[in-house]
């Protein structure tokens, strides 16, 4: 990877080329950031203080919470200071983390989901050994390897992703910075360390 690709900035898509409407995007981002925020907030801070709400499925939808905001939080501010003030650059490091968040959250979220589905399977099919089944210790497991899958996708994504180059155009096809839009935008024809992820995701 040459000093050239790391010093360079990425230029991010615009919805409008009108700063009025651009101004007018932020502050609705804005708003909806702030409304999914305090959301999420809200169902973290009612099921940490209510003691009947201290169960396996709240303790996974307290961590899904979480990394919905850790989703939102790594895009979203950047589309509303690049609307409200018309910059829709962002650096090679703020691109890198952005993958490296993002790619993270999303399987974060879905393993959990995954905990989820299979915390009901066993209320539906094994009522009577749940206590057993879904105790603290399995349900805190399961968030860890969620959070464990996370953190190994989102380094191989963007250690994958990054150690292309890329040629002369910069221009990202989307408001944040994400693997395909970054692969579209790349000299390199081959992704080898983006498939064996991909194959292994499946």
């Amino acid at each position: 990877m040459s000093n050239h690709t790391v010093d360079t900035d990425f230029f991010l898509m615009e919805f409008s080329d009108s700063k009025q409407l651009q101004v007018l995007q932020g502050f609705l981002f804005l708003l909806i950031y702030l409304v999914s925020l305090m959301g999420n907030l809200l169902i973290i801070m009612l099921v940490t203080v209510d003691q009947c709400l201290h169960t396996p499925m709240y303790f996974f939808l307290k961590n899904l919470s979480f990394v919905d905001v850790c989703l939102i939080s790594v895009t979203v501010p950047k589309l509303i200071f690049s609307s409200l003030f018309h910059r829709n650059t962002i650096s090679f490091q703020g691109c890198l983390c952005q993958v490296l968040f993002v790619v993270f959250s999303g399987t974060s979220e879905l393993s959990l989901l995954t905990a989820m589905s299979y915390d009901r399977y066993v209320a539906i099919c094994h009522p009577l050994h749940y206590d057993a089944i879904m105790n603290r210790v399995v349900c805190v497991q399961m968030v860890a390897v969620s959070w464990l899958f996370g953190s190994l996708f989102g380094v191989l994504y963007s250690y994958g992703t990054f150690s292309l180059s890329f040629c002369d155009s910069r221009k990202v096809s989307q408001f944040f910075c994400d693997v395909p839009s970054l692969l579209k935008i790349s000299c390199s024809k081959m992704h080898v360390t983006i498939d064996i992820t991909v194959i292994f995701g499946v």
